[in-house]
């Protein structure tokens, strides 16, 4: 179980589990969703939402780890453009150490105003 925070104060945190970071990867939520720009801001994480969203409402969308992923951190209160972020940054850190290649790198979200 790792833990995010998500917002800059860190008063506020999420759990995410592994099967939450392999939802992810199973579903690829992360490939081209930040733009070139490389910020993470709320027009990010609605992108996301609307994408699980068209999964849930087809058939797809049968998947019980999806419905997890859902109420357990994307659509979570607490999440906000800087959750997001950190979640991107423990997914990608997750990956690496499987030895997995995301065709992006922390490089891609540097430049984002929460650093």
């Amino acid at each position: 179980m790792y833990k995010i925070q998500t917002n800059s104060s860190g008063t506020r945190s999420i759990d995410i589990s592994e099967e939450h970071l392999q939802t992810i990867d199973d579903y690829q939520f992360f490939r081209d969703l930040i733009d070139s720009n490389g910020y993470v801001d709320e027009q990010v994480l609605d992108k996301l939402k609307l994408n699980i969203r068209s999964l849930l409402e087809s058939e797809a969308g049968k998947d019980k780890r999806l419905l997890d992923l859902c109420l357990d951190v994307v659509y979570h209160s607490n999440m906000k453009a800087y959750g997001l972020q950190q979640l991107v940054l423990l997914f990608i850190n997750w990956k690496n150490r499987g030895n997995n290649n995301l065709g992006m790198t922390k490089r891609a979200i540097q430049g984002t105003p929460f650093n």
